[in-house]
């Protein structure tokens, strides 16, 4: 069962990969703009949108919660349903966070943007419209992308150097986008299988600093060097730099031990495509990179 998808945010990391998974599966694929876009217009007709909308952190305390009512507005009057990327923010935050986290794990965040992302989790799940979650650790792309990975941590990898935002020895969860956005399309194509409510995880994989640098290697064919990133900058640019405080309160991801647990997901779909993690580096690794390019976000979903 296809039909029409309806893409918020498709030049972003999430809503491009987001627009090739539904295409590839045979969904007409219609991309909406928001600066000259109708939205409850173009949802109409529409089977299923996905919010790939993601403004900067700065920027989430005022919009967040005015695009979510949008979207749940025009899902609401077209009948839509509203496919959401999720984040692992709202578990907790510093030691506070569970080191496995997943749809089951209570949602305890109590710093600025994991608080907004709960609320904007529960206002989707009191919404009269069915909403499916799927949530996902720190972005890897296969294209040039404002993530931690390709801007900071790999930024010189030609010159076998990574730096690590964090201890070397604690785990972090990745999602690479063409694998998690490939169960997109299958769980449309079921949604009608499914609750009002569905909050599904995407594993990934989970790596140390030490291991990703050893997985970069071994993609490559080379040793990998990899050190600890110097936050002082950050925290110098804070007085002029919006996103300077934002990136330092979501710090504690990079020391705080943490994997997805995708089980859930795995049982409705045991078949999703999973790219070996030396492959998905590989990818991460050769995209062309614009040094002067800043980052953004942090974090998963991000």
């Amino acid at each position: 069962m296809t039909g029409t998808v309806l893409i918020l945010g498709g030049t972003g990391r999430f809503g491009r990969h987001a627009g090739k998974a539904f295409a590839r599966a045979g969904w007409q694929v219609k991309q909406y703009d928001r600066r000259h876009g109708d939205l409850p217009g173009m949802a109409q007709g529409a089977d299923v949108i996905v919010n790939g909308w993601n403004p900067p952190y700065s920027k989430w305390a005022a919009q967040l919660p005015e695009l979510t009512a949008q979207v749940i507005a025009a899902a609401r009057g077209g009948g839509a349903t509203v496919m959401q990327p999720a984040n692992v923010y709202v578990y907790g935050f510093r030691e506070a966070m569970p080191a496995i986290v997943g749809p089951d794990v209570p949602q305890r965040a109590t710093n600025p943007l994991g608080r907004l992302r709960i609320d904007m989790e529960r206002r989707f799940r009191e919404a009269d419209i069915q909403v499916i979650l799927l949530r996902g650790g720190d972005f890897l792309d296969d294209q040039p992308s404002v993530g931690w990975f390709d801007r900071i941590i790999a930024k010189n990898w030609a010159k076998g150097k990574l730096v690590y935002p964090g201890t070397l020895d604690r785990p972090h969860a990745w999602a690479y986008l063409p694998d998690m956005t490939a169960a997109l399309p299958r769980l449309a194509e079921m949604r009608r299988e499914l609750g009002q409510f569905t909050d599904l995880a995407f594993s990934g994989f989970t790596l140390t600093g030490q291991e990703l640098a050893e997985a970069c290697g071994a993609a490559l064919g080379r040793r990998m060097e990899i050190s600890s990133m110097s936050w002082l900058p950050i925290q110098l640019a804070r007085p002029f730099w919006a996103e300077a405080k934002h990136l330092l309160e979501m710090r504690y991801l990079w020391d705080q031990p943490h994997r997805v647990d995708g089980s859930a997901l795995a049982t409705i779909l045991p078949d999703l495509p999973k790219t070996p993690t030396e492959q998905a580096l590989r990818r991460a690794l050769q995209v062309q990179i614009d040094p002067d390019q800043p980052v953004v976000g942090s974090g998963g979903n991000r």
